[in-house]
């Protein structure tokens, strides 16, 4: 079949009277400046020729056109541009179907819906995800999407950026077949026989959805700048269907990309892939194989440790002295693992492998052969540092010894040990099989090749991992205990722990100083025996106020686990104010984000200062995904100005 070239990476072939436009642009075939003036010109061809009858759109390698060519965007874009391809798709007098395959995101997928019809193979993806960068689809996606599948369809792909697959696609209307054997040979048999398309219908009933999906997204949708504009848009869509909402869509986007809003997701998006680059090892550095880990302590953490790295192919050997533990630990992860299949996170054949690379043990010797041991015990490092020396007589010379501290010295437990050089932190944060990061500690002892078998590891169980120093609290904890001090001397001030809270979570945080020591439980690292009311926490386990686990804490909470301000916590608070007035001072309510915040960016200054942290936007990634930092804020470092 002859080859008739377009472009330096799309060609057309002609099959039957029907126009194959056909682009390699690999490794992914996004949409650059050469693949846009082959689409055009074949459009052009499609057009010019009265033998074709229409087109099919079709990539080679692994993927349809996965989207935008990101490096034109710091540029002068090259004619023709997307949107203006797009629009000249969408006006072809002639049919054209697109043949998806691997992903379709972004630009791609805006290009495919602007066809006559669309056909993808079962394991395609397809999505709009420019919502996660605080930008819009600004080809024609929003209408597109609006027209074919719906105002409801619209506010769920566009406003969440979420990758669908092939049979959601169909069913929702977004794509028309899905090609069970060859793609290329279905997608010219449905441009041979497309039936005509009536044209798209006003939805009557727009308004009242749209209503609907802000009531019941408020906190999502609160100082978002992005989502508002998606909203009129895809009202606008499906009120005046005929419009060309091209020009608006392309307007919004050019707002939304320079506002700061854009900038820090983009921020982050960045932050987030530079993870991977860690200056401080040789090039050469290999990782270590690690095929068993021993998890020490079979509680919280350690249950969710375990039941991550079973997930991700690793033998497990979860240790606990204690009996009741041990079991409760065992059948904690069988829990987890069992609300995975129900989430649709795994199916039963992997839940099932994974618990078969699961055992229990109650003595530490029974880790002798483990690659690697984490230990999740109580957060004393008296208690640690004694573990690690019975591991490090215990263990094979080769093993790695982790901590999952969350505060306490790595150099302090590595030094009770032989072997300083395979000892490091592995913080996972809590609940570790749900949370995705996972902080590396290097000591400063730690060998380049224990480092990056963390590393490894951490990306093998999907974790987003953070190399940070060994300081007290590392990056997340030592900027979180800065902010929970604040709050504290603000409460002693005067201020209400409701009112502090709601400064925090006005700001975009999803839970503020107190509502997270509940959570965390208020008897954490609570002397039962030596208890004598001199701290705030004190006064509340004496009082049997022990957080959300038992209904008391700051706030009472029902049997849903809903907080409501609670007069009783107030009565305590204000009775430990009257025996303590020295510690009044001045608790301005306009004032408290900026109490709040103020010493939460000192520790960032003190953190990038003292080389804990690689970079400043490690920084954001640690605040972001451990406590809820908004993305389109940027995190701490962007928020005191580390650009």
């Amino acid at each position: 079949m002859q080859k008739i070239p377009l472009s330096a990476s799309v060609h057309a072939e002609i099959r039957d009277g029907i126009l194959l436009i056909i682009t390699d642009n690999p490794p992914v075939n996004v949409l650059s400046a050469d693949v846009r003036r082959g689409l055009m010109a074949g459009f052009d061809l499609l057009e010019s020729r009265e033998d074709l009858r229409a087109a099919v759109l079709l990539c080679e390698g692994k993927s349809f056109f996965a989207g935008a060519d990101m490096t034109e965007f710091s540029g002068e874009i090259a004619m023709p541009d997307l949107p203006a391809l797009i629009t000249r798709l969408s006006q072809l007098s002639r049919p054209v179907v697109a043949a998806m395959h691997g992903t379709a995101l972004g630009g791609g997928f805006e290009l495919a819906l602007a066809a006559s019809a669309r056909v993808a193979v079962p394991t395609a993806g397809m999505g709009l995800p420019e919502v996660t960068l605080g930008l819009l689809p600004a080809g024609g996606g929003i209408a597109q999407v609006t027209r074919l599948a719906g105002v409801e369809v619209a506010l769920d792909l566009v406003l969440s950026g979420r990758r669908i697959g092939a049979e959601e696609a169909r069913q929702s209307g977004l794509i028309d077949q899905i090609a069970e054997s060859d793609l290329r040979e279905a997608a010219t048999a449905l441009a041979a026989a497309l039936p005509v398309r009536a044209g798209p219908k006003a939805d009557p009933d727009a308004a009242r959805k749209i209503a609907e999906y802000r009531r019941r997204n408020a906190a999502k949708l609160a100082g978002r700048d992005a989502p508002e504009e998606i909203l009129r848009l895809v009202e606008m869509a499906a009120q005046e269907p005929d419009r060309d909402q091209g020009p608006e869509a392309r307007e919004a986007f050019f707002r939304l990309e320079q506002g700061e809003q854009s900038r820090a997701l983009r921020h982050v998006f960045a932050a987030e892939r530079r993870l991977k680059d860690l200056p401080f090892l040789p090039a050469e550095t290999q990782s270590m194989p690690v095929a068993t880990v021993g998890v020490v302590g079979a509680g919280t953490m350690g249950s969710g440790i375990a039941t991550v790295l079973a997930t991700a192919g690793f033998n497990v050997l979860l240790c606990d002295s204690l009996a009741t533990g041990l079991q409760r630990g065992l059948q904690a992860v069988a829990d987890n693992l069992a609300g995975a299949v129900r989430r649709g996170k795994m199916d039963e054949a992997a839940r099932a492998a994974a618990l078969s690379r699961l055992s229990g043990h109650a003595e530490p010797e029974a880790l002798a052969g483990a690659d690697l041991v984490i230990e999740a015990v109580f957060e004393r490092l008296d208690v640690k540092t004694a573990l690690f020396a019975r591991l490090d007589a215990i263990c094979k010379p080769q093993t790695i010894l982790a901590s999952n501290t969350s505060f306490l010295d790595i150099d302090v437990m590595a030094a009770a040990t032989g072997r300083p050089d395979r000892v490091l932190g592995m913080h996972f944060f809590s609940p570790a099989h749900v949370m995705r990061l996972l902080e590396v500690v290097r000591g400063a002892k730690t060998s380049p090749e224990v480092i990056r078998t963390a590393v490894d590891m951490g990306q093998r169980m999907q974790k987003i991992t953070v190399c940070v120093g060994n300081c007290h609290g590392f990056i997340g904890n030592r900027i979180l205990l800065a902010r929970q001090t604040a709050a504290m001397e603000l409460l002693l001030a005067g201020a209400s722990p409701y009112d502090i809270d709601r400064a925090m979570t006005g700001f975009g945080l999803p839970m503020g100083p107190f509502q997270m020591a509940d959570l965390a439980g208020l008897d954490v690292g609570w002397d039962r025996d030596g208890s004598a009311g001199r701290s705030m926490e004190e006064v509340f386990c004496e009082a049997g106020r022990f957080g959300m686990k038992n209904g008391l804490g700051y706030y009472d909470y029902d049997e849903k686990g809903q907080g409501r301000p609670s007069t009783d916590a107030m009565a305590l608070i204000d009775a430990f104010r009257a025996r303590h007035p020295e510690k009044l001072r001045d608790a301005a309510p306009e004032a408290l984000l900026d109490h709040l915040l103020e010493p939460m960016l000192e520790q960032v200054d003190a953190i990038i200062g003292e080389g804990i942290a690689l970079r400043p936007s490690d920084i954001d990634v640690v605040w972001v995904h451990g406590f809820g930092w908004p993305r389109w804020k940027g995190g701490p470092a962007w928020h005191r100005g580390y650009r």
